[in-house]
């Protein structure tokens, strides 16, 4: 059961309001205040501040090619105690043919008035650009971190995963958000696998025509555009879902080329179509906390040396996409990638456990099948929406 904030009255906002971002000293506020709050907290993870303020930059970030933003904070005393992002995506809502507004970035004190400010803004800022419902949190688009936690506190989030507070629920429920999807993140120990996986993946292979490979480096920008087309098919029926844009999806093989190992990456081909993917990356949310949330101080690369030494003990990976093209699903595809990442997995030394996902709660198939394949649901990530 996911964990529960004990009972709170809807909350109003009160006392200061919260108010748009608008110079580089506000800029700097927002990105800063997750460290100043949660900085102690062992499970926190803090990202760099870089990449923060590149999520928000007009000029960098694709998605302000289509959508908009506005970012808000709210003030106890002279300093910031809470903030949050309202978002525009006319892209989800063309796809889906909704309403939809969203709110991301979300960071607060455990104060009910102060959430309600911020949400209240949000909220004011979606309904005066025409939008119907706000849902979140959601970092820009689903592509993003998503979801609150509202289960699983006791450990770091993987790479890519958000995280937050206990209390947090407790806020979002304070001031009338209700729950609209949960997204399941999974564990597996890595300990063991049948031994007649690797026997039936080969069948698999051989009856398909399937070639297996890892990712070439050295075709980066091509490969790219071929997990980018397993990816747009194979989740384009999911809840939420909507294709990035190539410029979108160039920036994040971008962001996560440091990052990526070759060996995890599997992509699955048929005379040439790209029809499978298993994209494995280490968890790099190990290594992060040695540099602090920023490479450099003082123009010296101190973070940056203090992140590549410690990346070195990184044990553990996340399994970020896992996808077979609809027309081929059911033909035991998923078991040989599964089992060509649980080889390469163990292969390169990550013997500390393996994350995968977020699934949604009700998509049974994939949940039955990561069940069956030895996995342990483990995290629960909470998508909250509000009426406007």
């Amino acid at each position: 059961m996911p964990a529960s904030s004990s009972p709170r009255q809807t909350a109003e906002p009160v006392g200061e309001a919260a108010r748009p971002v608008r110079t580089r000293r506000e800029l700097k506020d927002f990105v800063e205040l997750p460290y100043r709050l949660h900085g102690a907290d062992p499970c926190f993870v803090p990202q760099l501040r870089g990449d923060s303020r590149r999520l928000l930059d007009r000029r960098r970030n694709p998605f302000f090619a289509y959508g908009a933003a506005e970012l808000f904070t709210v003030r106890r005393a002279g300093r910031v105690a809470g903030r949050i992002a309202a978002v525009d995506n006319p892209r989800h809502n063309a796809a889906h043919q909704a309403r939809d507004g969203f709110f991301g970035r979300f960071a607060c004190v455990d104060d009910d008035s102060v959430a309600a400010a911020l949400l209240s803004a949000a909220a004011g800022w979606l309904r005066g650009r025409g939008l119907g419902t706000m849902l979140g949190p959601v970092d820009l688009t689903t592509h993003g971190e998503c979801g609150l936690l509202v289960d699983g506190f006791g450990s770091p989030p993987a790479v890519m995963m958000p995280y937050n507070p206990a209390y947090y629920p407790g806020l979002l429920e304070s001031c009338g958000l209700g729950k609209a999807k949960d997204l399941w993140a999974w564990s597996h120990d890595l300990v063991s696998l049948d031994e007649r996986l690797a026997r039936i993946a080969e069948r698999v292979r051989q009856r398909h025509g399937l070639t297996v490979r890892t990712l070439d480096m050295k075709d980066f920008d091509a490969e790219a555009l071929r997990v980018k087309h397993v990816y747009d098919h194979a989740w384009q029926r999911n809840w939420g879902f909507t294709p990035m844009t190539t410029a979108e999806f160039a920036a994040l093989a971008r962001r996560l080329r440091g990052i990526i190992d070759p060996e995890l990456v599997h992509l699955a081909e048929i005379a040439g179509e790209p029809v499978a993917v298993a994209l494995v990356l280490p968890d790099a949310n190990q290594a992060l906390p040695a540099a602090r949330g920023r490479l450099s101080r003082f123009g010296l690369p101190v973070g940056l040396v203090r992140l590549v030494l410690a990346a070195r003990r990184i044990d553990r990976t996340r399994a970020v996409l896992f996808g077979v093209l609809p027309r081929l699903r059911g033909r035991g595809i998923e078991t040989l990638l599964f089992a060509r990442a649980y080889a390469s997995i163990k292969a390169r030394g990550y013997t500390g456990g393996l994350e995968l996902g977020w699934t949604l709660e009700d998509n049974q198939d994939v949940n039955q099948y990561l069940v069956a394949g030895g996995c342990t649901h483990t995290k629960t990530y909470r998508i909250y929406q509000r009426a406007l």
